[in-house]
């Protein structure tokens, strides 16, 4: 009897071995590694197989060989992580796109420019060592008066001393301000006689009322808009274009997503977008959020498109901005800035972009199409807004859940919001990367002690039941996952505080945030966001475990390798 048990028993063994068929044995084996799976029923494996782009098996190592054969290709993990490839909840695309030429000003620890100085001459030698003609425009990116030794914006006569002849414009950090030297405020017709645009604002001299070169929300966004459109209108502008979308999208790569979005969309960037798409350029996919004001003309036109993959390109709803950035001090808070910016009264609060009865009606034409929205809140007043509005909007049986509605950075929140987004059924998408970067900032000029102890409150969501995601932002900051993911499980400053302790997450719901729980904000979870089969095999290799590494190590991780549908996209060399 003994020696016919291990007969079965070897038999057996040796149908399982054969059981799978010819035609199923695997594209790819991933094996030997740890694989993090963001599935509560099987958290973590050590290979996986893929088939025609999707995940096939997951499991041990033994079993998974059963699905390969020769023709199977075999990646030895060697000990490092597989997760599902990182999935981009909001950052802007075309906007980095078109910020390639720009001259970088961000400060440490992505950049150099520490003070106003350093701006001078950094922009100094930009124009000789490129030989830039007297009367040519210039653009600089992201310099940040959070991080400048000075704690101020330039003024258009510290960019007048670089030069009086050359349009000088210098976006600020947040996307939200730049200044304007004396000829870029020439050059775009800007005048001392100049109204302020609606959601938008001139910065003036508080003592003389003149133009003090500051541009703030619609009055920069309009003022980049008009300059893109007064020197880009040529056929070699258009073709540099194109290269820099995919210069752009090689940086997401390296940074692991296999989702790229474009968080709001204007001008020529929409047909930039689609003609990249009908050409084949997109090596991952890109969900795209035209900004609903900009767009609203044309939105017959977009309605069909929406939550349809073209070419790796869709529609995945529309982007609003309502109001400013913090760290800029544009944001609408229902208290005073604890420091309020150069020009301002002690009382100053930031300022709406919209009315309530505007934001009412565009989301009100939204919701009646069945279509998402993504809200830039990021003051505690814009928030109440749009829980507010929504809110109305649910109570008329206009607004229903199953939107996922987005709500965008959410940083000056307050506890009570908490609830109140949980009853709307609403997405909060963190920025925290902002503990990280500006933490010191808003604890002692924006916000103060409590008030910047809670931003992005993802514990408070995460024990309230909210399913919640975290973003970059990029360009703000670059498209950099795994430090936002640093910054939502240590929320410490740079200068080491620990910002709001009751708020840190712990890692494998960071993960989350940026893999399943992206997928779902997106509408996508079905296909994406975590390993198991019959999902598109959207992968990414980490040199180290997120789960296991110390919290204080997990800014150090490396992206190895970034894997859209089996098929490699990004390897480092």
């Amino acid at each position: 009897m003994k020696d016919l048990f291990y007969k079965i028993l070897l038999l057996l063994f040796f149908y399982n071995c054969q059981s799978i068929p010819q035609k199923q044995k695997a594209d790819i084996l991933y094996y030997d590694g740890t694989v993090v799976t963001m599935e509560n029923d099987l958290p973590q494996a050590e290979a996986v197989t893929v088939k025609n782009g999707k995940i096939q098996f997951v499991g041990s190592n033994s079993d998974a060989k059963r699905y390969t054969d020769r023709n199977t290709k075999k990646v030895d993990l060697q000990g490092k992580t597989l997760l599902p490839g990182f999935i981009d909840a909001h950052g802007h695309l075309t906007s980095r796109a078109g910020m390639m030429q720009a001259i970088d000003l961000s400060p440490t620890p992505y950049g150099t420019v520490n003070s106003i100085k350093d701006l001078q001459n950094v922009i100094k030698a930009f124009i000789k060592n490129y030989k830039i003609s007297e009367e040519q425009p210039i653009i600089g990116n992201g310099y940040d008066d959070a991080i400048m030794t000075e704690h101020r914006h330039p003024t258009k006569e510290e960019l007048d001393a670089v030069s009086k002849t050359n349009p000088i414009i210098v976006i600020h950090a947040s996307g939200h301000a730049s200044v304007a030297n004396s000829a870029m405020l020439k050059f775009l017709g800007i005048t001392e006689a100049s109204q302020d645009p609606e959601g938008g604002h001139y910065g003036r001299d508080k003592n003389t009322g003149k133009l003090n070169g500051k541009l703030e929300e619609n009055a920069s966004f309009g003022s980049l808009l008009a300059l893109t459109q007064k020197i880009g209108n040529t056929a070699n502008a258009k073709t540099l274009a194109l290269d820099n979308l995919m210069k752009a999208q090689e940086e997401w790569l390296s940074y692991g997503q296999t989702t790229i979005c474009d968080g709001r969309t204007m001008g020529e960037n929409v047909s930039l977008l689609e003609e990249a798409a009908s050409k084949g350029l997109f090596k991952v996919d890109v969900v795209y959020f035209p900004d609903y004001e900009y767009s609203k003309s044309s939105f017959n036109s977009f309605q069909p498109m929406y939550m349809q993959y073209k070419n790796r390109l869709k529609l995945g709803g529309f982007k609003f901005s309502d109001d400013g950035s913090p760290q800029g001090k544009t944001a609408w808070l229902t208290k005073p800035y604890l420091v309020p910016p150069e020009g301002q009264n002690a009382d100053y609060k930031g300022f709406p972009i919209f009315s309530d009865d505007v934001l009412y009606a565009d989301l009100k034409h939204l919701f009646q199409n069945n279509i998402t929205a993504q809200l830039h809140v990021n003051g505690d007043a814009a928030i109440d807004q749009a829980l507010r509005i929504i809110q109305k909007l649910k109570d008329e049986k206009i607004y229903h859940p199953d939107l996922r509605v987005t709500l965008v950075h959410v940083q000056n929140s307050r506890p009570d919001h908490i609830i109140k987004i949980k009853d709307l059924g609403l997405v909060p998408s963190y920025f925290s990367t902002h503990a990280y970067l500006w933490g010191d900032w808003h604890y002692s000029s924006v916000f103060g002690p409590e008030r910047a102890s809670f931003i992005s409150p993802a514990n408070s969501a995460l024990k309230a039941g909210i399913l919640f995601t975290i973003h970059h932002d990029a360009p703000v900051t670059p498209p950099d996952l795994i430090t936002a993911v640093y910054a939502a499980v240590n929320r410490k400053t740079r200068s080491g505080m620990i910002l709001g302790p009751d708020e840190r997450i712990p890692p494998i719901e960071a993960l989350k945030a940026i893999t399943i729980n992206a997928a779902y904000q997106l509408h996508e979870e079905e296909r994406k966001g975590s390993i198991k089969p019959g999902k598109s095999a959207d992968l990414v290799i980490l040199d180290q475990n997120p789960l296991t590494v110390e919290h204080d190590k997990i800014r150090d991780i490396k992206i190895l390798e970034t894997i859209k549908e089996g098929i490699t996209v990004y390897q480092k060399k």
